[in-house]
């Protein structure tokens, strides 16, 4: 089961009205659309994220993302693999240079339906489309060496969680992501 995402996704409780919403869309697509794992899908594919804490989960793990020029989660695309937790964590390990990760959960955190606007990629246009994203929550050492991905981002640095929603410069994610992030964070306290 715990490669079943279709399952996953059916037993999953919804935080809120995105949730939901972005929910049903999610197992619709599932059952209508052709490689949603892969990147030759250029309206809608999967990708999983990781909610990076530190082990008092007082602080959250960010990157300096270099296309979107904001302070960002971890996370990128399926490319093919099922397992959406590996993604998360093979993302977080390949962007913050942390070797060793420990998910607080095999269940999936959050979930949501990311706009993806057009932009260039190593020279290749890519066409806007949507990240039907899945995050799981992920901690590891604070006091472990960090690096970035020059590729990908030119920072790596943990935030108080509050200050981790205000780091982005992205408007809708941190209204709609982070902060919903971190108050599920504060009810599982």
């Amino acid at each position: 089961m715990k490669n079943d995402l279709t399952e996953a996704l059916r037993l999953y409780t919804p935080y809120n009205e995105q949730e939901a919403n972005d929910q049903a869309v999610m197992l619709q697509l599932l059952l209508t659309q052709p490689d949603l794992f892969e990147r030759k899908n250029q309206t809608a594919h999967f990708s999983a994220s990781s909610w990076l804490l530190n082990k008092s989960h007082d602080k959250a793990l960010m990157v300096y993302h270099n296309l979107y020029r904001s302070w960002s989660w971890t996370g990128g695309h399926a490319d093919g693999d099922r397992d959406l937790l590996a993604v998360a964590l093979r993302e977080a390990k390949e962007e913050t240079g942390l070797a060793e990760l420990r998910p607080l959960s095999e269940e999936i955190f959050s979930l949501e339906i990311l706009p993806v606007n057009g932009h260039e990629k190593k020279g290749v246009y890519v066409p806007s489309h949507l990240h039907l994203n899945i995050t799981y929550l992920v901690e590891a050492d604070e006091k472990d060496t960090l690096c970035s991905k020059p590729d990908e981002n030119s920072g790596v640095q943990w935030f108080a969680l509050e200050d981790a929603e205000n780091a982005s410069s992205e408007p809708w994610m941190t209204q709609r992501i982070y902060r919903k992030l971190n108050e599920k964070i504060r009810r599982r306290r």
